[in-house]
């Protein structure tokens, strides 16, 4: 099992940056990707950022050059860092861990506001 504990939403104004960050705890050893997803209200969870564990990373084209995905082996830490944000942007971002393409391990999501 893998537990995800998310950090770092709140509200932001258009032109902002925010930095979300991803506890992992449990059998890291058996993560093989990670990942950043979101929900706005109404529709479906799409995928934001993901990285592999050999350190790819492939990103939404809504967020390429505004969003970096990074992962701190050291600490168990998944990071979104989030600049430019646009009021689009505006969802429940989820942590997400686990095997390609999509991890069976889901955190309880942190919301992200932007105002414009």
């Amino acid at each position: 099992q893998v537990q995800l504990v998310e950090s770092g939403g709140g509200l932001v104004q258009a032109g902002g940056s925010l930095r979300l960050s991803c506890a992992a705890s449990g059998s890291i050893f058996s993560i093989n990707v990670m990942g950043w997803y979101r929900q706005a209200p109404g529709k479906q969870r799409d995928v934001v950022a993901r990285i592999m564990s050999g350190g790819t990373k492939i990103y939404a084209d809504s967020v390429k050059g505004r969003f970096t995905i990074a992962r701190d082996n050291a600490k168990n830490t998944l990071y979104l860092q989030m600049n430019s944000l646009k009021p689009e942007d505006t969802a429940v971002y989820y942590c997400n861990a686990g095997d390609w393409p999509v991890g069976r391990y889901w955190g309880q999501g942190t919301q992200v506001t932007v105002s414009s």
